[in-house]
């Protein structure tokens, strides 16, 4: 077989073939369709090219890198076990070019082609043809062109950072944005809209028509899994800021809707994410939209699986925001919307300025959004606050209390005394203050610039700093809006209640921030950090336990794997008392606590756990699952503390109008929540004991213990570039988001087990027909051992399951190959015996197509033919009617001409001889003079009337004598030319007289000749000798005479006659066509149409050469029958002079 593969230079290679392939020997035709091939630009030494989709598999045990450990059992294929039918498999691989990953110096990788190796090194030539030579540790195996763009991470051979980097960007660049990482849903931010969220998608989905990864996808199996196990189920969706989670939890409550809608409340609970986007999400550098904050929605269905309600819990707002924004990023939407689209009223009522008149809003140059209508936002807000049943005194509450944060912004302060005490300036900010909240401006001067601290039993006023107030005022703000967001949740979550039919059965979808690692990381990063930590440990288990449930319930021989577990960065965080939240809360109950102290002491605690590290000046390193961050310590205190002081709770709670009194009476109850820890601070904020971080990690802890009771599904959102441009890909912040998210992560773990899975099905109907033995017939279990067998695979490199066979990574490369290159045999075949059979039908249609060319070609012709004759006919007979006109017309016109001629001279002659008379008769009477005067002169007037007609008739006459004169001249014009056809029919008609005459002549000599010889003949013959013979004319039959004179004589006396009449035939046609030609030309006239004659002549001259010929021709017949009776040497006379006969041309 060897030598067959090396004769096969110019085969195509396969360049990919789908994993749901299915070969069957009588249908040929699926291999050749669904097989792409691909010349290699660069061929082997010897000729053979190739790249087999598994090619960059496999190496030599001295070539190849270890995929997992150092043992060289790894590799699944042993060539000294090989049977001999497939020997040549070694040396197929070592003909292949090799592909693997480098990593360039900028961090990149890209594909490169081995070339050799010596020693350790290796030469390899990059995409660009620059070649490099670098170290066999260097390269990491890329995979087979077969995986290139799988939905699941989990089918590629080589699971490492460049495969799953690639794998994306494929999908990524052909608008496939989803990809499944085994158990989780990776989904990268287009940054554009896709056409994959249409009412058609749902309804694919819905009736599971689509197998693709999509949301929709991992929606509708925690909707299935719940009613089939009666489990809840939770999506966990995490990724960075812009990566896309808000986006992708509307899309899975979208189809959450869409599947269990028809209560109306699906409605509602849509409505709520306009809602929260504009009260908790914000511009930032990095996203238009980003979310501020963590949400959980739990969605409860009822019996009939129809949506019953809802609940929405949210986690750690970004209060720092409301006052203080950076560079390039807004606050949030809300404030935005409510400043560009509230109604005039409104504006009225609650004193709204232009965005830029607020403090907060113009500190960070940054006012608008590119392509976001801000005014139309809002009404859209407002639709959405009808839709959950909020009424519209409270929405003009909710906007009050925004307008209240603007315009608490604006507030400023002016010291007082020597010792920077400060107090509130009285404008128009403090007063619209004052106004909105409902309280005295007194009361609120009071509340900003002093704080009321209670020392033993005493009370004791005192006045802050301008510092102090600033901070005050700002914590003032921060608070009025974080519990205004808690109470619209409280609202929408009132609105949404679950109803009577609960079930208690319900989907949770979490949008939470995910890992976040930037060049200044502060407390919202570390709070954050640690919930993706705690996050990242249920990921973990969650994924082990599926992973070992799958090997459980196939049966097969199952170690558990070791993986990195973060418990102890979790302890790092958690343990009590050296934990970083204990020291944290520690060190905030101090009022000397600085966050330089608080720095010092993690350093002085902590810098023995391995997970921790510290850094110059305030910062630290945590070691996280995802990676090291450096966390900055500055302003950690104060955010953890989140103060506010007694005296602005009271202010809130002395408030005439409902919304503030709610407000402060909430901060109360928390304040009145058990202390959990060293707290307690005397004399500082003793209303609000519980700090930042203690919330958050209770609120964590719950959230965990929910997830644990549910059937998590994870989606892992991935922001492909910073930019927000769509089609763009940058490798580094891919991998780095990969790293973050555990997405890599989850591939290692699936990497050390058995993550390329086939069923024994599918096993065997792709890799059945390389059996030996014929196994076809058998189980497909028995034909997966047989394969596995012949191939000499190491036990150690798969299990076989009661489904499935699991095979370690890059195990299946031998039998890639072999396939491949039976294929490629297959192709061979196929590929000659279809073009013979391609030729044989070519050729077969061409002698068809031309004799169907001919047939049409020669009907056309004939059609064409038949048309113009019969327009010829018909421009005969019209040209025969138009000339007839004309003629008639032309004879009128003359004849009318000479008719008033003739009246003019006979009236000229008449008057002349009336003059003479009336002259005569004058001399003779003068007795009457008077009279034949008066009469004469009447008869002159009479007769002057006359000549003056007849002299306008005559010039009439004469015009229409030139125009007579100059169709006589066509007319003579188209006798020349009738003349010169005239001449040229006589010489042709002469021509064929000659031609007749020398005929004639010729065959008279012959006679003659013929005659005499035959009379020689006679005379030395016996006279009794005599032969007989037949002379027919029409029905008459004669004897010859037996000396042969008398046929002979007859013979003569035909030809004579036919000479005769030629003669007579020729000086007939000849004078009758000299005649017309003298009529026509008007030498002689005659009472005759000379065309008309000529055309009749010709006839006639045509009908008697018919007749001639055809009298020849009998003639012929007739001589030849005595020529046949006579001897040799008359017959040839004969024959010779019909030759000659015949040579003559008869026209």
């Amino acid at each position: 077989m060897a030598e067959r593969v090396k004769g096969v230079a110019s085969l195509q290679s396969i360049k990919s073939l789908p994993v749901g392939y299915a070969f069957d020997l009588n249908k040929s035709e699926t291999v050749n369709h669904r097989m792409e091939s691909k010349k290699e630009a660069n061929g082997n030494a010897d000729g053979y090219v190739d790249e087999s989709p598994y090619s960059r598999l496999n190496f030599s045990v001295e070539e190849s890198p270890s995929s997992g450990d150092d043992d060289p059992s790894a590799n699944a294929f042993d060539s000294s076990r090989v049977e001999s039918k497939w020997s040549d498999t070694m040396s197929y691989a070592t003909k292949k070019k090799l592909h693997s990953w480098f990593q360039l110096a900028d961090g990149s990788w890209e594909l490169a082609t081995f070339i050799s190796k010596s020693g350790n090194e290796v030469l390899i030539s990059l995409s660009e043809g620059k070649v490099l030579k670098v170290k066999a540790d260097d390269l990491t195996p890329a995979n087979p062109d077969i995986l290139d763009g799988v939905d699941d991470l989990m089918q590629l051979s080589y699971l490492n950072e460049p495969s799953v980097l690639y794998n994306l960007q494929y999908r990524y660049n052909r608008d496939m944005i989803y990809t499944k990482a085994g158990p989780v849903l990776v989904a990268v931010n287009p940054f554009k809209k896709v056409a994959l969220y249409s009412n058609e998608y749902i309804e694919a989905y819905k009736r599971k028509s689509v197998e693709s990864p999509h949301v929709y996808a991992i929606t509708d199996m925690a909707i299935r899994e719940m009613v089939r196990d009666e489990v809840n189920q939770s999506i966990i969706i995490s990724g960075e800021s812009g990566a896309g989670k808000t986006e992708t939890a509307k899309i899975a409550m979208q189809y959450l809707a869409a599947l269990g809608g028809g209560s109306g409340i699906e409605d509602e609970i849509l409505k709520t994410n306009p809602i929260l986007e504009a009260f908790g999400n914000a511009k930032t550098l990095r996203n238009d939209n980003s979310s501020r904050f963590g949400k959980l929605i739990e969605i409860h269905f009822s019996e009939t699986g129809k949506i019953s309600g809802a609940n929405i819990q949210t986690f750690l707002l970004e209060k720092s925001r409301v006052v203080q924004c950076s560079e390039g990023e807004r606050s949030y939407h809300i404030f935005y919307q409510l400043c560009a689209g509230a109604p005039g009223a409104l504006k009225e009522k609650l004193n709204l300025k232009d965005v830029s008149e607020y403090n907060y809003l113009r500190q960070s140059n940054c006012r608008s959004i590119s392509g976001v209508d801000d005014a139309e936002e809002f009404r859209i807000v407002m639709e959405a606050l009808d839709v959950v049943h909020i009424s519209k005194e409270d929405q003009e509450s909710v906007f009050s209390m925004l307008a209240a944060v603007l315009w608490l912004g604006n507030i400023s302060f002016t010291a007082v005394d020597n010792e920077n005490h400060a107090e509130p300036v009285v404008d128009e900010g403090l007063t619209t203050v004052s106004t909105l909240i409902g309280c005295g401006v007194e009361e609120l001067k009071l509340a900003l610039s002093t704080r009321k601290m209670r020392v033993r039993n005493d009370d004791i006023v005192q006045k802050l700093t301008l510092s102090q107030a600033t901070d005050t005022r700002d914590a003032l703000a921060k608070s009025i809006y974080s519990c205004l967001f808690d109470w619209l949740v409280e609202q929408i979550n009132k609105s949404l209640a679950v109803g009577k039919r609960r079930t208690g059965r319900s989907i949770s979808i979490l949008d939470i921030y995910g890992f976040e690692s930037f060049e200044r990381n502060s407390f919202e990063q570390f709070c954050i950090n640690y919930a993706n930590e705690r996050l990242q440990q249920h990921f973990n288990r969650h994924l082990f336990k599926l992973e070992q449930e799958e090997y459980i319930q196939d049966g097969i021989d199952w170690t558990k794997v070791d993986f990195d577990d973060n418990q102890d960065c979790l302890n790092l965080f958690e343990k009590k008392p050296l934990g970083l939240l204990s020291l944290l809360d520690e060190e905030s109950t101090f009022p000397n606590g600085t966050d330089m102290s608080f720095a010092n002491k993690l350093k002085q605690h902590l810098n023995s756990n391995l997970c921790f590290r510290g850094e110059r000046g305030k910062a630290f390193t945590v070691s996280h699952y995802a990676g090291e961050v450096t966390y900055d310590t500055t302003g950690f205190l104060e955010k953890n503390r989140d103060l506010l002081h007694s005296n602005s709770i009271q202010l809130l709670s002395s408030c005439k109008y409902r919304l503030p009194q709610t407000f402060a009476s909430n901060m109360l109850s928390q304040s009145e929540k058990p202390v959990v820890g060293p707290l307690y601070k005397s004399g500082g904020a003793d209303s609000q004991k519980l700090s930042v971080s203690t919330k958050f990690k209770g609120q964590l802890f719950q959230l965990m213990q929910r997830l644990e009771n549910t059937t998590p599904h994870f989606i892992r959102c991935i922001k492909p570039n910073n930019s927000q441009s769509p089609g763009k890909y940058e490798q580094g912040l891919v991998l780095q988001q990969l790293r973050c998210c555990g997405v890599l992560e989850v591939v290692r773990i699936s990497r050390s087990g058995f993550p390329t899975r086939m069923s024994h099905h599918k096993f065997a109907r792709r890799y059945g027909f390389l059996l030996l033995d014929h196994v076809a017939s058998q189980d497909p279990l028995s034909v997966s051992v047989a394969i596995l067998h012949q191939f000499n695979i190491l036990p150690d490199m798969y299990q076989v399951g009661f489904t499935k066979l699991f095979f370690r990574t890059g195990q299946i490369g031998v039998l890639e190959d072999t396939r491949n290159r039976t294929l490629h045999g297959i192709l061979r075949v196929q590929s000659c015996f279809r073009g013979h059979q391609a030729r044989r039908h070519l050729k077969h249609f061409q002698r068809g197509i031309a004799t169907l060319q001919s047939f049409i070609r020669g009907e056309k012709a004939r059609k064409e033919y038949a048309n113009l004759l019969q327009r010829h006919r018909a421009a005969v007979c019209i040209q025969k009617q138009i000339k007839g006109r004309t003629k008639r017309k032309t004879y009128e016109n003359v004849h009318d001409a000479s008719i008033v001629i003739q009246t003019v001279i006979r009236g000229w002659l008449v008057r002349r001889c009336s003059g003479d008379i009336g002259l005569l008769q004058f001399g003779g009477r003068k007795g009457n003079e008077s009279e034949e005067v008066l009469v004469k002169s009447a008869f002159l007037a009479e007769l002057q009337r006359r000549v003056l007609r007849a002299e306008a008739a005559l010039r009439e006459k004469e015009e229409e004598n030139d125009i007579l004169h100059q169709r006589l001249q066509q007319y003579e014009n188209r006798w020349s030319e009738y003349e010169l056809k005239m001449k040229s029919m006589e010489e042709i008609w002469q021509k064929q007289m000659r031609s007749l005459q020398s005929s004639l002549s010729i065959a008279k000599r012959s006679l003659a000749l013929d005659d005499s010889s035959r009379r020689n003949s006679d005379a030395s013959i016996n006279p009794t000798d005599d032969k007989e013979s037949s002379w027919e004319t029409g029905s008459n039959h004669r004897t010859r005479d037996s000396n042969g004179v008398r046929p002979m004589s007859a013979g003569l006396s035909v030809i004579s006659r036919l000479a005769e009449e030629f003669e007579q035939r020729s000086q007939v046609f000849g004078d009758d066509a000299k005649f017309l030609v003298e009529v026509k030309s008007g030498q002689v006239e005659a009472n005759l149409s000379p065309d008309r004659e000529l055309r009749r002549l010709k006839q006639m001259f045509e009908a008697w050469k018919k007749d001639y010929g055809s009298r020849l021709r009998e003639t012929k017949v007739i001589l030849n029958k005595l020529g046949s009776e006579e001897g040799g040497s008359s017959d040839k006379m004969k024959k010779k002079w019909w030759g000659r006969r015949n040579s003559t041309r008869f026209n």
